[in-house]
C-alpha cells in the first residue's frame, strides 16, 4: 500500500473537513445541554458524515460515468472547489458560513433540539469539498483494492478525529482561544490551496495522457 498517498489523502480530508474549525461550532450549537445529549448529537453527526462520504466513495465515480464526465475533468472541477474552499478559509469567509449556519439552526424550532444531522453532519462534515475529495482520492485507487480500503479507512480516521474534539471541544477552546483558531485555520487552508492546485495538475496531466479523450463510456 502506497503510504504516502495515504497519508495525503489524510492531510486532504482533514483540511477540508477542518475538525479544530467544528469544534467551537459544536459547542455553540450545543450550549446548554447535558453531556450525554452532547455526546449522542456529536455520534449522531459522525455517523451521518461517515455515511454519506462512504456511498460517495463507493459510488461517485459510476456516477460520474453514468454522467459522462471523465475523470480528469472532475480532477479539474474538484481541484477548483477545492481552492475555493481554501480562499475561503484564508479570507474567513468559511468560518463565517458555518456560524451562520449554526445561528440559522439554533433558532430554527424544527432542528434547534438536533443539529447533528444538518448542519453538523451534512455539510459541516459532509460538505462539498469532503465529497469530491471522496471522490477524487478513490478514483485514482481504481484498480487496487487495498488502496482503496485504505482511503476509505483515512475518512474514517479523520471523523474518528472530529468525534474525539467534540469530546473535548471545551478544553481546545480554551487552550487555543479564538486568536489560535484563526492561526491554525489559515494554516490549513494554506495546505489546501496547494492541494488542490495538484489536484488540478493531475487532471490536466491524464487528460493529456488520454489525448483529450472526454467521456468515461
Amino acid at each position: 500500500m502506497d503510504t504516502a498517498a495515504l497519508i495525503t489523502a489524510f492531510v486532504a480530508l482533514f483540511v477540508v473537513i477542518d475538525p479544530i474549525g467544528l469544534a467551537p461550532l459544536y459547542l455553540a450549537m450545543t450550549q446548554g445541554m447535558s453531556d450525554a445529549r452532547r455526546r449522542a448529537i456529536g455520534r449522531r453527526a459522525c455517523l451521518v458524515g461517515v455515511g454519506v462520504l462512504t456511498v460517495f466513495g463507493f459510488f461517485g465515480d459510476s456516477l460520474l460515468q453514468f454522467l459522462g464526465i471523465s475523470l480528469s475533468a472532475f480532477r479539474v472541477a474538484g481541484g477548483i472547489l477545492l481552492f475555493l474552499t481554501a480562499l475561503d478559509m484564508l479570507f474567513e469567509r468559511r468560518t463565517k458560513r458555518r456560524k451562520d449556519q449554526a445561528d440559522h439552526v439554533q433558532h430554527d424550532e424544527d432542528h434547534r433540539d438536533d443539529p447533528s444531522i444538518f448542519p453538523l453532519g451534512i455539510p459541516l462534515i459532509a460538505g462539498p469539498g469532503a465529497i469530491a475529495t471522496m471522490i477524487l482520492l478513490t478514483g485514482q485507487a481504481e484498480g487496487d483494492p487495498a488502496l482503496y480500503a485504505g482511503y476509505m479507512g483515512v475518512m474514517v480516521l479523520v471523523v474518528l478525529v472530529v468525534f474525539a474534539l467534540f469530546h473535548i471541544a471545551p478544553l481546545l477552546e480554551r487552550a487555543l482561544g479564538e486568536t489560535g483558531i484563526l492561526v491554525v485555520t489559515r494554516l490549513l487552508g494554506m495546505l489546501l490551496a496547494a492541494l488542490s492546485v495538484q489536484f488540478v495538475l493531475d487532471g490536466i496531466a491524464g487528460f493529456m495522457a488520454q489525448g483529450g479523450a472526454a467521456p468515461l463510456h
